[in-house]
């Protein structure tokens, strides 16, 4: 990929809210992934009404999501605050994973076994997943349309940490393989990339719940 894919028709000016779910219900602690039924938490809804409230009095006229049921239910209190309905885009959705539906770790976790070891041999790719390249592929496409159909005004995009944090990266020109454990993508944050004259001028990174330390397994 290059930066052009970046880029908008000249002229085209718009802010693209990217917005990562609220924390999910998740007493196993598996890594959820694409897997149906995971749902946001009480502490989770706290965090979509924490967005909604940041967003609040902006010009947002576009708002689409990623199908899984965290992230559309994010979705749910900044639909009430723009009057909104908010439309699905496949391209938001989270990066297929090997370990989906398992506990990662050593201990009692997927590591523990030598048969799954052989999926962590390239984290550049990563060997594990989907890979970067392909994942940045699809969530530019997605912010373009985005930003094209909120021309001269704003539009919020709800989906994961990892289609994010990459997409982040790859418009601030840094390279996308990165430690995980220094992803700038709190649940419930807003990552937000401003478009002038159809090319990103910049991006700013809010985290109106905090800045989510505690993690839960998934993205």
């Amino acid at each position: 990929m290059s930066t052009r894919e970046s880029s908008l028709p000249a002229g085209t000016n718009a802010i693209v809210h990217l917005v990562r779910h609220g924390e999910v219900d998740n007493p196993e602690r598996v890594l959820y992934g694409r897997l149906p039924g995971y749902q946001l938490s009480d502490v989770g809804r706290v965090m979509a009404k924490a967005a909604a409230d940041y967003l609040a009095g902006r010009d947002v006229t576009v708002l689409r999501s990623s199908p899984l049921q965290r992230a559309l239910e994010t979705a749910e209190p900044i639909a009430a605050e723009f009057g909104l309905q908010p439309g699905v885009d496949e391209r938001l959705i989270e990066p297929w994973n090997h370990f989906e539906g398992m506990r990662f770790g050593v201990g009692d976790g997927a590591l523990r076994q030598p048969r799954h070891w052989v999926y962590l041999r390239n984290p550049f790719r990563p060997s594990w997943g989907e890979p970067y390249r392909e994942v940045v592929a699809r969530v530019m496409a997605a912010v373009r349309d985005a930003a094209l159909a909120a021309d001269g005004h704003e539009a919020v995009c709800v989906s994961h940490q990892l289609p994010i944090w990459i997409t982040r990266r790859f418009v601030e020109n840094r390279r996308l393989w990165h430690d995980p454990r220094r992803r700038e993508c709190a649940l419930g944050s807003v990552t937000s990339l401003t478009f002038r004259d159809g090319a990103v001028a910049s991006v700013r990174y809010a985290a109106p719940s905090g800045d989510g330390r505690r993690q839960v397994a998934g993205a």
